[in-house]
């Protein structure tokens, strides 16, 4: 086969405007993002053709990327992951040899690591949310969702929740301590508080509880926000509607560990956590609270409003590089 000779920029031009009508804005602001550290790379190395790419060539971007990202090791996973569906479109167009995306390396993440350091990542985030929108509007598992990433919620919180918790006028949530009948919070009685939500949250439960919430009581005569037709929802139910929807797949991307949706085990609703992208409750929250963060938001007031402490959100949550804190606290120096 003969490829055609094409340079970084020309390719990541055209790589962009076709995922434009295909992605989400976040999506595709992530993508940018990460490739361009590979336009960087490929003028450092004086690479004016990427014909020339090969599997050493991604290995020896990688190593490049680690050392001078101060990555963590799921986001040198994410960085890859998306350098994958870049060289497999770049085949597409007979741009460097068939095959190549095979030989695009990324790190395995061992359990232990996933639960310490995997997070939702705010553009996977934007894109799910945005699939949810269009094509499950105020369905159980938008709700879910929406809720897990706007609120920084704990998995158990959101479950707490009743129809009297929610006040539309208002537009706050209030989290009540409730073991007695099965909703504790981790924090017990320090963890309740009132926390506000946005106009766009408020929509969605507002939809939500007029025209499918189910009219049922639990346990205890308890109205919860969250309900199936059996009463409130379960832990285990909210587990696997994260797995489910955090699935590439499953909200319009392409799947960047080079499956095939047709013969790929974690496809269907049995077995959606065996999907290495698909993720459980508590990144959301990992994700959401690191969002907040680099969008400048204060740590005090993520802190009260994730109801964790300080000291606990930078040993376990926090997954911003030294170099981005860096660069919000110079812009924060530059306007004194």
């Amino acid at each position: 086969m003969k490829l055609e000779p094409i340079d970084p920029d020309t390719a990541f031009e055209l790589y962009i405007a076709e995922k434009e009508t295909s992605v989400a804005d976040a999506t595709l602001a992530a993508h940018r993002s990460r490739l361009g550290f590979l336009l960087e790379w490929c003028e450092e190395r004086d690479i004016e053709n990427l014909n020339n790419l090969t599997g050493w060539r991604l290995q020896e971007f990688r190593l490049w990327r680690r050392n001078a990202g101060d990555l963590t090791k799921v986001s040198e996973k994410t960085q890859m992951d998306t350098l994958r569906v870049f060289i497999k479109w770049l085949e597409s167009i007979d741009a460097v040899e068939q095959d190549l995306h095979k030989k695009v390396r990324s790190p395995d993440v061992t359990p232990d690591e996933n639960s310490r350091d995997v997070m939702l990542e705010a553009d996977d985030a934007e894109a799910m949310l945005t699939y949810l929108r269009r094509y499950e509007y105020a369905s159980l598992r938008h709700v879910t969702a929406t809720l897990l990433w706007h609120t920084m919620l704990r998995m158990g919180s959101i479950r707490a929740l009743d129809i009297e918790d929610y006040d539309p006028e208002e537009q706050s949530l209030t989290l009540r301590h409730q073991p007695d009948t099965d909703t504790p919070l981790k924090n017990k009685r320090k963890g309740e508080r009132i926390i506000a939500v946005s106009n766009d949250v408020c929509l969605v439960l507002d939809d939500w509880v007029r025209e499918k919430r189910p009219e049922v009581t639990d346990d205890y005569g308890r109205q919860p926000l969250l309900s199936t037709n059996h009463g409130r929802v379960g832990r285990t139910t909210i587990r696997n509607y994260c797995y489910q929807i955090t699935r590439p797949c499953k909200y319009g991307q392409e799947c960047p560990h080079d499956r095939n949706e047709s013969d790929c085990e974690a496809a269907g609703l049995d077995s959606p956590s065996e999907c290495p992208s698909s993720v459980s409750p508590h990144p959301f929250r990992r994700g959401a609270i690191t969002h907040f963060l680099q969008s400048d938001v204060p740590e005090t007031v993520v802190s009260d409003r994730a109801n964790v402490t300080k000291d606990v959100i930078d040993q376990h949550y926090d997954q911003r590089s030294d170099k981005e804190k860096m660069e919000q606290r110079r812009g924060y120096l530059d306007e004194v």
